[in-house]
């Protein structure tokens, strides 16, 4: 009963880490995102003329964003469970 204790609370931190990680994954990318729009001059997504590689990583952020979001959950009800 204990070791079964203690895998789920390495579970957790494992999930917190990974967490933790995407969350640096896209505070970088949201700094990628501002030096391209600034090379270029073009702050507004819609613009004709906005970097195609700014809009990569947007889609790119918007995933991790969203992923996050799930394993958040995930987090959420398994520290619920415990």
């Amino acid at each position: 009963m204990q070791e079964m204790s203690r895998s789920g609370t390495a579970g957790e931190h494992r999930l917190d880490a990974l967490i933790a990680d995407l969350w640096w994954r896209v505070r970088l990318l949201n700094t990628d995102i501002l030096e391209e729009e600034a090379k270029a001059g073009v702050f507004d997504p819609v613009a004709p003329t906005y970097p195609l590689l700014a809009l990569n990583l947007r889609a790119r952020r918007d995933n991790l964003v969203a992923t996050i979001g799930v394993l958040e959950q995930r987090a959420k009800s398994v520290a619920e469970a415990a």
